[in-house]
């Protein structure tokens, strides 16, 4: 079905196979559909790079270091959201939890904890802070239903193989009136189109999909989940842009990333379509 969608772009993989891929445009959801997607035993591959930001805690270079400075910010900004939440027991399910940074963060918050990383070298680092609360995927099968009062998954839903069985998966672990949070990128965003098939968001073949606000909302609420609230990721522009540059002209430029960033954070106010954001989804019977 999906090579049967228009070709919206063609983007290079630019981080490790230098493969050019497809972006796909689903009409029906507005999204975009990576094609050819990698067989599932083959996606792993396309992980294999000690660039991979979210699987280390490393501060290499420039990019590194701004990574880990704005993820201090961020994850006071992730629990006071979560702690915003009607949550009378707080267990937490983070999905493609990378090193476990949040997990400690609300581990220290008195949240209970779990976590899923398909990465055995983020697993280990990610079970050395949390009191090894974290698991491979394959764990989700082996959860309760209905026992999580707030399932998060911060830019991991784009990496997922099958969209809708992931869906009713989350669905059925969360309590319900639970909360489900899910960060991603939004293709719609001014620098998306600023740096077109340079956009570092895009990640291909690692993102297997690429969202709007029009297909989070209606893969979900099959799965009768409504979106109550979107929030905006204001640094993941500069972020983006950096890394956007350095895939163009083959240096970062932070002067021009930085305002690139400013540029699409200011027309976002009015058009609402921000590098990446936060969706806030509860039970459409909570």
């Amino acid at each position: 079905m999906a090579n049967q969608n228009p070709t919206y772009l063609t983007v290079k993989d630019h981080s490790v196979s230098g493969e050019e891929f497809q972006l796909l445009h689903n009409e029906e959801l507005d999204m975009l559909e990576t094609f050819p997607q990698p067989q599932t035993d083959k996606l792993s591959n396309y992980y294999k790079s000690e660039d991979y930001i979210s699987h280390t805690d490393t501060k290499r270079n420039l990019l590194e270091y701004v990574y880990h400075l704005v993820r201090q910010v961020s994850l006071k900004r992730k629990l006071k959201l979560i702690n915003s939440f009607d949550s009378k027991n707080k267990n937490l399910l983070d999905i493609g939890c990378g090193t476990g940074d949040f997990l400690e963060t609300a581990l220290k918050a008195n949240w209970t904890i779990t976590g899923i990383e398909p990465n055995q070298q983020a697993r280990k680092i990610a079970n050395s802070k949390t009191n090894n609360s974290v698991f491979e995927i394959e764990h989700l099968e082996k959860l309760e239903p209905n026992s999580f009062d707030v399932i998060t998954l911060w830019h991991v839903l784009e990496h997922l193989p099958d969209l809708e069985m992931h869906a009713a998966l989350f669905k059925s672990l969360l309590k319900p009136k639970g909360t489900l949070v899910i960060a991603v990128p939004n293709f719609k965003s001014y620098d998306a189109k600023y740096y077109k098939n340079f956009w570092a968001a895009y990640d291909v073949p690692r993102h297997l999909w690429h969202f709007s606000k029009t297909s989070i909302l209606e893969l979900f609420k099959k799965q009768n989940l409504q979106l109550v609230k979107t929030l905006p990721m204001i640094f993941d522009a500069y972020y983006v842009s950096l890394l956007s540059e350095k895939y163009r002209s083959g240096f970062m430029n932070p002067f021009k990333a930085f305002w690139i960033g400013f540029r699409s954070n200011r027309k976002a106010r009015n058009t609402n379509e921000h590098s990446s954001h936060i969706y806030i989804l509860k039970s459409g019977n909570s």
